[in-house]
């Protein structure tokens, strides 16, 4: 009884090891793809949306204010002070807005990009086109003092497809993925001679003794 298992166990690793050595690579890809693909369609999609306003000098400003308050401004955009008016417009809580808006800014011109990602096409424009609305209102309030208002420069439109990789761009990243590993284990896998045995490796003889030194 206790002998069973043994016996229905060896003739399996027996024939795993007898598999030829390009068995791990195309095992490697397979799983690799399989994974990719079930990974990208079990993922929901994402959308992404951008909005643009830009820094207006006034009369007694330069451009070179100007550049420098877009920078002040697309670094508080993703504060609460912004985020509380913007989610009225947006219809989203305070954290999902910090979670799914970012901005960025260029040195070479007074320009502030506003960037929602959503599941929702819909939901990712909203909160794009309201984080902007807020930024500009914000700095409406306070151009007496900088000199620099904030123009709404370009609104967020619609995406008409996902920002998210497809399954089939996924599986491939994954295929590529295990056949890599697949390659690894293959290059660290022993070789064997011609009766399927691991070949020794070669031994490095170690250092002679005084005494082994014929004189």
């Amino acid at each position: 009884m206790t002998d069973t298992p043994i016996r229905l166990r060896l003739p399996s690793l027996d024939r795993v090891r007898r598999l030829p050595a390009w068995s791990a690579l195309v095992a490697g890809t397979l799983l690799g793809g399989l994974s990719g693909g079930a990974y990208g369609l079990l993922t929901p999609a994402e959308y992404t949306a951008t909005s643009y306003v830009v820094a207006v000098p006034t009369d007694q400003a330069t451009p070179e204010s100007a550049r420098g308050f877009a920078q002040a401004y697309g670094r508080v955009a993703t504060q609460l002070a912004v985020l509380g008016d913007a989610q009225v417009w947006a219809g989203v809580p305070v954290r999902t807005l910090r979670d799914s808006v970012r901005t960025a800014t260029s040195p070479d011109a007074p320009m502030v990009s506003v960037t929602a990602t959503s599941d929702e096409p819909g939901t990712a424009v909203d909160m794009a086109n309201a984080v902007a609305r807020a930024l500009t209102r914000h700095a409406e309030d306070t151009k007496d003092s900088t000199r620099v208002r904030l123009v709404q420069f370009s609104r967020a439109v619609k995406p008409s497809a996902p920002a998210s990789a497809s399954p089939a761009v996924t599986a491939l990243v994954g295929a590529s993925a295990g056949g890599l590993l697949g390659g690894l284990a293959l290059l660290a896998r022993p070789r064997r001679g011609r009766d399927g045995e691991p070949t020794p490796s070669a031994s490095v003889p170690g250092p002679a003794s005084a005494a082994d030194v014929p004189r």
